[in-house]
């Protein structure tokens, strides 16, 4: 079966080269009993490809059972999973079969894997390494042929290194790794999936389609959508009900996309490089870290001057001398003027002229002035968090929030050595 035939069977919508090897990683692992771990953000839809997985195996006439691991107390995680014998505990009325006896010869599917205690990590461990389990208040030990696919939005090696997961336990999950991209990844994506959601909320509510203008398009497409289809699917929703004009422009729209300052600020889409998008994301991070400095240094030379006005003179010495000089010598833009070069105390009185200030300051050192060139930052970072690492680009990677395909391409693109 081709890719867009297993779309239309599982409802998915898209043509992302992310997603498009996830569905392929999902049906070529199918026929194997290797276990699948699924990672991604919440709302990309990694319930979907556990039942892929499912019905391209051999298991496909078996039971298929999900379980939320993150929606069952701790206390009873072990009974829900394993089963109990009668009067394990108190309420246990009679015996219980757990999801893994029910899911014999079948799939398994295990969301949000980071939420399991790690008592119940233990037994699971046991399940994947020897297809064995007791139940609750049990010393018979049972057997079960099962495939357990688990998913998590978990950084799940962070997880381990904070010892919140066992490392033997994550590593025999992951046999097959399957990353779901975020829906800011998958900029071409988003409007196909919000006219399949209009469609589908017209449908139930017996209204027309809502449709939307070109502004509109633009400003759900450079959304960054932390809550990701969900959350689309929700604005739709939102859109689709309350709106009496079904024409949707772009005001209209500004009213459902929750801004805020500087949290969820627009994607940067460069057009010709649609299908790398993580490099917009990058470059999104370091203008963001640019504004700020500039609000700061606004905010510190006000605080300063405030100060001389009140005071009249200001003695400073050592290294705040250096803060000082180069308040007076920039404007409220960034400046490219140097600081003094000797750690000799500045005297500032009230209405002194910055032409002024200079008078009794000897250079005896010399200063580099710092780059804000955004290519130069961005072989900082990755340099800094490859030396952090020890050189392994896959943790460099998740560092700085990228893929190690773009971290693999940025490498080679900038020569970096390490």
């Amino acid at each position: 079966m081709d890719l867009q035939h297993i779309k239309q069977r599982f409802g998915i919508i898209g043509n992302s080269f992310g997603l498009n090897r996830a569905i392929d990683i999902a049906v070529q692992v199918a026929p194997t009993d290797l276990s699948v771990l699924i990672t991604g953000e919440s709302g990309t839809g990694k319930e979907v490809f556990p039942k892929i997985i499912h019905q391209f195996s051999a298991r496909k006439h078996g039971p298929y059972i999900a379980v939320n691991c993150g929606a069952i107390p701790e206390g009873t995680i072990d009974s829900e999973l394993f089963g109990h014998e009668k009067g394990a505990f108190t309420g246990a009325m009679s015996d219980r079969k757990g999801y893994f006896e029910e899911a014999d010869n079948g799939t398994i599917f295990l969301d949000e894997i980071g939420e399991l205690p790690l008592s119940t990590q233990v037994r699971l461990l046991r399940v994947l390494e020897a297809g064995e389990f007791m139940k609750v208040g049990s010393s018979k030990v049972l057997k079960t042929n099962v495939r357990v696919v688990a998913a998590t939005n978990v950084m799940m090696e962070k997880a381990t290194r904070e010892g919140k997961f066992r490392e033997d336990l994550f590593y025999r999950l992951s046999s097959v790794p399957i990353s779901i991209p975020p829906l800011r990844e998958r900029a071409d994506d988003i409007y196909l999936l919000f006219r399949k959601f209009a469609h589908d909320f017209a449908d139930r509510y017996r209204m027309p389609a809502i449709k939307l203008q070109p502004e509109a398009r633009e400003i759900i497409k450079r959304y960054r959508w932390p809550g990701n289809i969900r959350q689309l699917k929700n604005i739709t929703e939102q859109v689709s009900v309350i709106e009496e004009n079904r024409e949707i422009t772009g005001d209209t729209m500004r009213n459902y996309i929750p801004y805020s300052s500087g949290d969820h600020l627009p994607a940067v889409m460069d057009p010709h490089k649609s299908n790398d998008s993580s490099f917009a994301n990058e470059r999104e991070i370091l203008y963001k870290v640019l504004f700020d400095m500039k609000k700061d240094m606004g905010d510190l030379k006000k605080l300063v001057l405030e100060v001389i006005q009140q005071d009249g003179t200001i003695n400073v010495q050592g290294e705040h001398a250096h803060i000082i000089q180069k308040l007076y010598d920039q404007d409220t833009d960034f400046g490219h003027s140097r600081p003094p070069k000797q750690e000799a105390p500045v005297i500032i009185k009230k209405g002194t002229s910055p032409n002024n200030i200079h008078h009794g300051i000897e250079d005896t050192e010399e200063f580099v002035e710092e780059s804000l060139s955004l290519e130069d930052k961005e072989i900082e970072l990755i340099k800094k968090a490859l030396d952090k690492y020890n050189g392994k680009r896959k943790y460099a990677a998740q560092e700085l929030g990228i893929s190690e395909r773009t971290l693999y391409r940025k490498i080679k693109e900038y020569n970096i050595t390490n």
